[in-house]
């Protein structure tokens, strides 16, 4: 019988799937709507994703994982069968799967993984941490004796660890992330200037003009959202300078969280690591002067990795060349067998 096997990053605001020949690709919003009367999914990924703050009381936007974790089980298995199904073709063939998850995971959390993955379909399941997953992406070279500092920021959670030797010598990982950003724009609307914004439009001005660089122009966007004392339409501009403040503290965290790593790792490696320098992988690590933010606190040149929103999952689908040689980073390299 044909084999397949495919990798997936079950991501908080994002999931990608693809095969591990890379002859298919799938990137799809990790949100799905529910209808609230029937419990029926209705649609999920980029549909859904343009419904969020549009739906009548009904319809529920449903996110699977928050933080990098499962919140919601039943939907996580609907996502990944959702996936699989789009990926593999042939109802007859049950592909191994390989699932990137956040280091700090639990062991009840794994496991609601695996079960949530076998349930959809899966004949094989084997975990990958996040920062193993990214390093392979970005094309490091995980068996020398050399160590890399891999800084992944995703959705919902940030992930670091330093490896070398085909393991992990150190590692951390904190809920803030992309989304953390996200949040404190939408609390700063609130508080400083009584406006209710969405989920979307906070993303959206952090893509155009967020930044954590003084440096860098100072443009502004066009905000819109709702005044909270007249419950009526509002519109204004927010200029670049304004989400410095903003995002210093989720920026200023990362930052730290970093540094903890480094003070942990062996001279010797801590060497290396100023030699090749930090890479940064995840949609999260494409915020303003966040890399350069980086480089100024830690004294490590900073690069971002070729195509970091992909990066994560192009690890996880190349990772079955490495299940035999990883010492570190598969989170159960004892297999689900389905």
């Amino acid at each position: 019988m044909a084999t397949l096997d495919i990798g997936i990053d079950l991501g908080t605001s994002v999931m990608i799937g693809m095969d591990s020949r890379f002859s298919v690709k799938l990137i799809e919003p990790a949100v799905a709507a529910v209808d609230t009367r029937t419990g029926k999914v209705i649609v999920i990924g980029g549909e859904v994703y343009k419904m969020i703050g549009r739906t009548p009381p009904h319809i529920r936007v449903v996110h699977p994982l928050m933080d990098g974790v499962i919140s919601d089980f039943e939907m996580t298995g609907v996502m990944i069968k959702h996936v699989l199904k789009k990926i593999c073709t042939n109802a007859l063939v049950k592909p191994r799967v390989t699932v990137c998850v956040p280091s700090g995971i639990t062991g009840v959390e794994s496991q609601a993984v695996l079960d949530a993955t076998v349930a959809a379909g899966a004949r094989k399941v084997y975990l990958i941490e996040e920062p193993v997953a990214a390093a392979i992406g970005a094309g490091v070279e995980l068996a020398r004796p050399n160590g890399n500092l891999i800084v992944d920021i995703g959705g919902g959670t940030c992930d670091i660890a330093v490896l070398s030797l085909n393991g992990i010598v150190c590692k951390t990982s904190l809920k803030v992330a992309g989304l953390s950003f996200d949040k404190a724009l939408i609390k700063y609307m609130r508080s400083k200037y009584n406006m209710l914004i969405g989920e979307r439009t906070a993303e959206r001005v952090k893509m155009e003009i967020g930044s954590v660089d003084p440096d860098h122009e100072n443009i502004f966007t066009v905000i819109k959202g709702r005044d909270l004392l007249t419950g009526l339409p509002k519109q204004m501009r927010i200029f670049r300078k304004e989400t410095l403040a903003i995002f210093k503290e989720p920026a200023d965290q990362i930052v730290r969280a970093v540094q903890g790593v480094l003070e942990k790792t062996p001279p010797e490696l801590v060497g290396d690591i100023r030699e090749n320098g930090l890479i940064l992988t995840g949609g999260g690590s494409l915020l303003d002067g966040l890399d350069t933010l980086l480089e100024e606190k830690t004294r490590v040149a900073a690069k971002i990795a070729e195509n970091p929103q992909e990066c994560v999952a192009i690890g996880t689908a190349k990772s079955f060349d490495y299940l035999d040689k990883l010492y570190d980073g598969f989170v159960s390299p004892s297999t689900h067998v389905h």
